[in-house]
């Protein structure tokens, strides 16, 4: 602490002699980190015309010792160094007219200060700020200034200044662009050996910037330049060595060039080592090094790392693919507007890959994808919007994502487009409108889209040459094995849709969709091996509708019940009956739910359970089958399964009387009841 007669020595002016050796006596006491006093007596130095001395206080502002941190503040000192001709100062000046020093807002900032004072203090805070800050918490940039700064310091010999000179007249700032002159200021400065101007003249050559091309002069620049470390120089050598741009390839010294960028936490060299160490390309292959350069790239915030970190943890590199962590990566550069991460973001919600599934957040990412130009991000988002996934239903949004998805080329899109117009599915039917949806799809299309062009051509009440034409197109889907188009074939040589029938045709269709897995082609060979005026096969029957009782279907399961019950075309198995007529009656096939029922009351391949018999019944009666309804009258009117119900049982009696079922009519004269409904 500084007693009240050090403080008035302090400030009293100084004599003469005290001054003669002040600069010196500030070095010492910077040298000590004394820097109070050592701008103590610097002041005095600078007061005697040292140039150096004002210079070593501007640089005490710019990095902040002794002193709050102050461009500004530094700037008057360097001016006033530079004036007196020390050409650092003039550089130094020159770069911060050229570059400019924004006021910084947050905490513990000038700017910030300052702005919150002039709140709270009002026409008072300006006398506060004029004396804390002098000279602002800015510089203005300075075009002019800075090529007056830097060209003085160039003239007088300065390596740095001389390259910064020739940038500006590359660029054109502060004066007309001159390439010639440009070239000449780096000549000067790389004569100094300075790696900033021999990396600038590689650029020169490399570019052909105002002379021609030349890789060879630009790659020997570049390794002047990289040669001193300087590390852009040492990035332009590696992709020329990477990819033999005006030499051999040289994988190997590519590698090493960047790897010593990379040490500098080059993000570009970063990256680039990081994909030569994944792939083991001109360096040894290291997993876990390409990685950390990755990671360490990303989190500069370098974009394609970003990127590649997603792929590296999407797809795994000798390791188990690491969703969770590709999903963080992808997220990040999905936020940075890349298209195709917000679309596997869509994707990642969507699944539940990597992150926990969420439709909004799905539909999300692909509306922000397709607004950004994916075509199968629209599409998607279009799905969503028809069915109200994770957005609101909107049928107009998903035809308008729909026609975009279109304009981008996916042609499901089309196809979704010519369907919802055809059946008028939330907007007006129009079917001028789907034909040419479904044609534009069909055309050059999937088989699927050629296929759905086909089945609305048969609908319709269309010539023989509409005909034609859909069996073309089906032709053309089946000949791409879409099994779906082969087994319409089958449906149309049935004589569905007009014409002459032609079942050995159609049997040769159904057994190529059937042999690819088409369910109800194999279903349908069933029914046509079944047919006693057709080829009647029962054990090729049999065969099929195993496939396709097997494959989930209700009618396949029924048929099969009835042949193992039967013994046609296989081994009689009243209980392999039982369980099939079981898996039909669960999807709701009402005969197979009467059949059921029926073997269950009598035990018939299953244990005699009358209760589970009436629920079955009761199933088929719900489904207006009037055998059933009689059949639950019955049970209702015993008490047989059930609580005998003599009213519940007339009702079912009179439900099936409606439906002319004889039975049903003899009990209601047996009940009294003279009347049916209807």
């Amino acid at each position: 602490m500084l007693s009240s007669r050090s403080l008035l020595q302090w400030l009293r002016p100084a004599s003469a002699s005290s001054r003669a050796g002040a600069f010196e006596c500030g070095m010492a006491a910077y040298e000590r980190g004394q820097y109070l006093e050592s701008i103590k007596h610097w002041k005095l130095a600078s007061e005697t015309g040292e140039a150096e001395a004002a210079y070593r206080i501007g640089m005490l502002y710019v990095k902040g010792e002794g002193v709050v941190r102050s461009v500004p503040d530094a700037a008057i000192w360097y001016e006033r160094a530079a004036r007196l001709g020390n050409v650092e100062a003039q550089f130094q000046l020159g770069l911060i007219f050229l570059q400019g020093e924004k006021p910084l807002l947050g905490p513990h900032r000038h700017e910030t200060w300052r702005q919150s004072s002039a709140v709270r203090l009002g026409d008072k805070a300006s006398n506060i700020h004029q004396l804390v800050f002098p000279h602002g918490t800015s510089v203005e940039r300075n075009i002019d200034a800075a090529f007056h700064w830097i060209s003085v310091a160039a003239e007088r010999g300065k390596a740095e200044a001389q390259t910064v000179l020739g940038n500006m007249y590359s660029e054109g700032l502060g004066c007309e662009k001159n390439l010639q002159i440009a070239f000449a200021w780096y000549g000067v400065a790389a004569e100094q050996n300075c790696a900033a101007a021999e990396f600038a003249l590689g650029d020169i050559y490399f570019q052909g910037k105002g002379v021609p091309v030349d890789f060879e002069q630009a790659a020997a620049w570049y390794r002047n330049a990289a040669g001193q470390d300087h590390v852009r120089a040492q990035v332009a050598l590696a992709f020329m060595n990477l990819k033999g741009t005006g030499m051999p390839e040289n994988p190997a010294e590519a590698a090493r060039l960047f790897q010593g960028a990379a040490m500098h936490d080059d993000v570009i060299a970063l990256y680039n080592i990081g994909l030569l160490r994944l792939k083991g390309h001109g360096v040894a292959k290291d997993i876990d090094r390409a990685e950390t350069a990755l990671r360490k790239a990303a989190r500069k915030d370098y974009f394609p790392a970003v990127q590649a970190l997603a792929e590296f943890y999407s797809h795994g590199a000798g390791f188990a693919p690491d969703l969770r962590e590709a999903a963080v990566w992808y997220e990040k550069a999905a936020e940075r507007d890349d298209v195709q991460a917000q679309f596997f973001m869509g994707r990642f919600y969507a699944t539940g890959t990597g992150v926990g599934s969420n439709i909004r957040q799905a539909a999300r990412w692909f509306e922000r994808a397709a607004r950004n130009g994916h075509a199968t991000a629209a599409f998607n988002i279009a799905i969503f919007y028809l069915n109200g996934s994770g957005v609101e239903r909107n049928v107009e949004s998903a035809i308008e994502w729909f026609e975009r998805a279109s304009e981008g080329g996916v042609r499901a899109a089309q196809l979704q487009l010519g369907r919802l117009y055809s059946a008028g599915n939330g907007v007006p039917r129009d079917q001028k409108r789907a034909e040419e949806w479904l044609s534009k799809a069909a055309v050059g299309g999937d088989p699927d889209s050629k296929t759905a062009y086909a089945l609305f051509l048969l609908h319709q009440d269309g010539s023989t040459e509409q005909l034609e034409q859909a069996c073309a197109l089906l032709i053309e889907a089946a000949e791409a094995d879409h099994a779906p188009a082969a087994f319409q074939l089958g449906v149309l040589h049935m004589g569905k849709f007009g014409g002459d029938a032609d079942v050995e045709a159609a049997i040769t269709w159904f057994t190529r969709a059937a042999g690819a897995g088409h369910v109800d082609a194999q279903y349908a060979l069933g029914l046509l091996h079944l047919d006693p005026n057709g080829m009647s096969d029962a054990k090729t029957a049999a065969s099929w509708m195993t496939k396709a009782a097997h494959a989930g279907h209700a009618g396949a399961q029924f048929q099969l019940a009835v042949l193992y019950c039967t013994g046609a075309g296989l081994a009689q198995d009243v209980a392999q009956g039982a369980q099939w007529y079981e898996a039909a009656a669960r999807q709701g096939h009402k005969v197979a739910q009467f059949n059921l029922a029926v073997m269950l009351g009598k035990g018939q391949g299953c244990e005699v359970d009358p209760g589970k018999a009436v629920e079955w019944f009761e199933r088929a009666a719900q489904q207006d089958m009037a055998e059933a309804q009689f059949a639950l009258g019955d049970a209702l009117m015993a008490g047989s399964g059930v609580t005998k119900d003599q009213d519940a049982a007339v009702q079912w009696y009179r439900r099936a009387a409606n439906q002319n079922h004889e039975g049903a009519r003899r009990r209601l004269d047996a009940a009294g009841v003279t009347t049916v409904d209807g």
